[in-house]
């Protein structure tokens, strides 16, 4: 029998400011049945589904921003989604601010704030949690930008690194599954490393501009979508993985997000994507014994790795420059 499961991804249309968010656990409940309704036996969500893109508004204190932070997973206001979901019998990936009081590297106790995901299995168990790493942006106030990209200033790195976990997920005792936030998806270590634990099914939401408003040249919509989805596909097929992955899209605050969100396999295929700027469910069947072809010819990890080569990735982080040719004199 083949290891089938039946993924959606959940497109969210625009959340604006003054929207709370029981307008958007709505809006997610009625996407969760929708997708029920197609056979989904995951949904995956957005990056920070529960607001706005808040990134993008600038505060004197970072403590101002934080009325868009969750304390606790589920809350009040989430516990809705929580029920359904167990009501339905169905998992789903949530993206969102977390305010978590604990230890930083120094051993100190205080208030620290993440981009996290999270997968929830169908009785409502927490099976994993991540907390993006590639933060992109900027920490302090740009003057020249139209629309601030502010995520390291309220946002840590991420600190739980890359997990994987193998659970239960539809009819399958087993799947393993991992977690990356959007701009990690464009940096294949985060692929590898998520690759070198056998992952099967990679769960991602973003919230990506139509366009590069930095004023460092013009970059058109169409390459900023097609980057996108170049990432995802190569990530699928250079480890040998499914993916979803679920965008917010449309015109949120004034900025416009550009959607496309996609379900990809082993093969770098699109094998669905969203046609809207709205609320939006796509579906697909995997068959996760695709991932099998990859992983034991091209992408046979252990017999064709040669990691003694690779240092200068962990080892060094800037580009340097090579050494300059130098024609040697005659003897």
């Amino acid at each position: 029998m083949p290891r089938c499961i039946t993924v959606a991804a959940a497109q969210l249309g625009p959340i604006q400011m003054a929207e709370p968010r029981s307008v958007a656990v709505e809006r997610m409940l009625r996407l969760l049945e929708r997708a029920h309704r197609h056979g989904a036996e995951l949904v995956v969500f957005p990056e920070l589904a529960l607001t706005t893109f808040f990134p993008r508004h600038y505060y004197d204190s970072v403590e101002e921003a934080d009325q868009w932070f969750e304390a606790a997973m589920p809350s009040n206001e989430t516990e809705p989604l929580f029920s359904a979901a167990r009501h339905l019998g169905i998992g789903f990936h949530l993206g969102y601010a977390e305010l978590s009081l604990e230890a930083d590297e120094t051993g100190k106790i205080r208030r620290r704030r993440f981009n996290t995901a999270i997968l929830v299995g169908p009785e409502g168990d927490l099976l994993l949690k991540y907390r993006k790493i590639h933060l992109p942006g900027h920490a302090a106030f740009d003057p020249a930008r139209k629309v601030q990209h502010l995520e390291k200033r309220y946002f840590e790195v991420g600190n739980l690194g890359f997990p994987v976990i193998r659970a239960p997920m539809g009819t399958l005792p087993g799947i393993n599954m991992g977690l990356m936030i959007c701009n990690d998806r464009r940096w294949p270590e985060a692929w590898r490393v998520l690759g070198l634990q056998k992952v099967e099914l990679v769960l991602l939401g973003y919230n990506t501009p139509s366009l590069n408003l930095e004023g460092r040249g013009f970059q058109p919509h169409h390459l900023r979508v097609f980057h996108s989805h170049l990432s995802v596909q190569a990530g699928c097929y250079q480890n040998s993985c499914f993916a979803v992955a679920t965008a917010k899209a449309g015109t949120e605050d004034g900025a416009e997000l550009f959607g496309h969100s996609i379900i990809v396999n082993p093969e770098g295929e699109i094998v669905a994507m969203a046609t809207s700027w709205d609320d939006e469910v796509i579906v697909a069947d995997c068959n996760l014994d695709m991932c099998t072809l990859g992983r034991t010819t091209v992408f046979a990890f252990e017999k064709h790795r040669r990691p003694e080569h690779y240092t200068r990735i962990t080892g060094q982080t800037g580009a340097v420059d090579p050494p300059v040719f130098e024609r040697k004199a005659a003897e």
